[in-house]
């Protein structure tokens, strides 16, 4: 009578499966060397096939001491041997990664994007006056035309205006008779994702007012 095949799905699990099932049998076999010298000895040469079949190993810094405890890890950390290494336990391979955390917060109008909300904080700090209501004319026609990527219908311009005070936190005071209609539309603008054109950044914000500052209208 042939002997039933034996498939992977009824084997134990392998804790680094990177190294095949080959040396987790190697490994095994260690536990049943009764001598301590002679299993440590064995052990040596575990880890010298381990470093054959894992040749990238040695880009890593101590690699040697990782093949060690990778080791001990595929006996499921159950390996009394010498070690010319600290014995690792089951918790260091259990530690999570350390969370980064975002220094950003939420956008609160996502069809506007991140880079409006900067702008904002940029002119809320303007002095009151013709050159900031050039900047608010400005950044009120590029929202519109973000606005209708996103919604095709039209908007009016109090809602534009709305939305800039209440992303501004109130810092913002729409001037009465301030008109989008009034600024020139000779922009490049641009869908999100891409530069966003005269609004690339601060830098570039204030140095396009500046300069169509004494542009007529």
């Amino acid at each position: 009578m042939e002997a039933r095949p034996e498939y992977n799905t009824e084997r134990k699990n392998m804790a680094m499966p990177e190294y095949g099932r080959n040396v987790l049998k190697m490994v095994e076999s260690l536990k049943l060397i009764e001598d301590r010298t002679k299993r440590s000895t064995q052990a040596k040469a575990v880890v010298r096939v381990m470093e054959i079949l894992n040749p990238q190993v040695h880009s890593q810094e101590d690699w040697e001491h990782k093949l060690w405890d990778h080791m001990y890890a595929i006996a499921g950390y159950d390996l009394d041997i010498d070690s010319p290494y600290p014995v690792p336990s089951p918790e260091d391979r259990q530690v999570p990664p350390m969370t980064i955390p975002l220094k950003t917060k939420p956008i609160r109008a996502t069809h506007y994007g991140r880079n409006i909300e900067s702008i904002i904080d940029l002119i809320s700090a303007e002095p009151e006056g013709e050159q900031k209501n050039t900047m608010l004319r400005r950044l009120a026609y590029y929202m519109r035309q973000q606005y209708l990527i996103w919604n095709k219908d039209s908007v009016e311009d109090a809602t534009i205006f709305h939305d800039i005070e209440l992303l501004s936190g109130g810092r913002i005071r729409i001037p009465e008779g301030l008109g989008i209609s009034r600024l020139p539309q000779d922009g490049n603008y641009a869908k999100p994702g891409m530069n966003i054109g005269d609004f690339g950044g601060k830098k570039n914000f204030r140095k396009n007012n500046f300069r169509g500052k004494n542009k007529k209208h």
